[in-house]
């Protein structure tokens, strides 16, 4: 049976009610176009509040020194409204249970803003990670936009140096029929998310983004997708091109009672022990690995 997708209404909701109670007004000073280019790239949206409760234990200790077993640091990156503890306790939790050191960023206003200006973003949180540490690279594992953002860090900001594995759980990287140019949703949202614009099926960002290799680099790419996704539709087109450091993978293929849909994937034991397996291995999750169901 299909799990409802009443998370994804109520999000959706929210939303386009902000924009009924934000009004895009320009700064004293400020030109008309000056202001249309800031809304165009960061939306009509105050700073928004992430997690007041902090971090997961164990997560962002900037004191924490890679152990031999473990070298490589890993970043959890959150998707479109996200934030960098919930969706992603059990996930962050597992990770600094099996002796690694984590690291999470809030980034682009709850993911909300232009998509370009979030791997810039990422790509000062990773250097800062790095020289925390003083790990010459990081792996990253990121939810929905949180999978597919850092592709152009990857892509176009220098990131394939410094990245060991990259691994999108229920990741948008050929977008979403949600808000592809057919959708009525995309005006409402256009003002107060450009990120949801852009992770549009037809997106101008995601045909550059996807033009020639798709996995550059000497990066490990593993796509975890849900066949129950209701908000990364169809949910393939989080897959990536086929190639030797590349695995494309679904949970209802691997564990066909599992019911997570795209906001729960982040929590599921499947996604989880798959995600581990793919960090403990040179390459992508090899073929043929059987994640732990429950």
């Amino acid at each position: 049976m299909r799990p409802p997708g009443r998370p994804l209404l109520a999000l959706l909701a929210l939303l386009c009610g902000l924009v009924v109670l934000t009004a895009p007004t320009a700064p004293a000073g400020a030109s008309g176009a000056t202001a249309a280019a800031r809304a165009a790239e960061r939306g009509i949206l105050p700073p928004l509040p992430t997690a007041p409760e902090g971090d997961v234990p164990g997560v962002n200790d900037w004191t924490c020194t890679p152990s031999p077993a473990r070298p490589v640091p890993v970043i959890t990156v959150h998707g479109t409204i996200g934030d960098r503890r919930h969706l992603l306790e059990r996930l962050q939790l597992a990770l600094v249970d099996a002796g690694y050191c984590v690291f999470s960023l809030d980034y682009g206003n709850r993911g909300l803003e232009d998509v370009v200006a979030s791997a810039r973003q990422l790509k000062a949180y990773v250097a800062r990670v790095r020289t925390a540490t003083g790990a010459a690279k990081v792996s990253l594992i990121g939810h929905s936009q949180g999978g597919m953002m850092p592709r152009w860090y990857l892509k176009f900001l220098g990131g394939t140096a410094f990245v060991d594995d990259l691994i999108g759980i229920a990741p948008s990287n050929h977008g979403t029929l949600l808000t592809g140019s057919a959708s009525p949703l995309t005006p409402l949202l256009a003002p107060i998310c450009p990120a949801c614009v852009q992770q549009g099926s037809d997106a101008a960002l995601l045909k550059r983004l996807n033009a020639g290799d798709e996995t550059p680099g000497d990066v490990s790419y593993t796509q975890i997708t849900t066949r129950y996704d209701e908000v990364v539709v169809p949910h393939t087109s989080g897959y990536l091109a086929g190639g030797a450091n590349t695995r494309n993978l679904t949970l209802q293929r691997l564990c066909p009672t599992e019911l997570a849909e795209h906001l729960l994937i982040p929590l599921a034991t499947p996604t989880i022990s798959l995600a581990l397996k793919a960090l403990a291995t040179p390459g992508p999750v090899p073929a043929g690995f059987r994640p732990r169901c429950f």
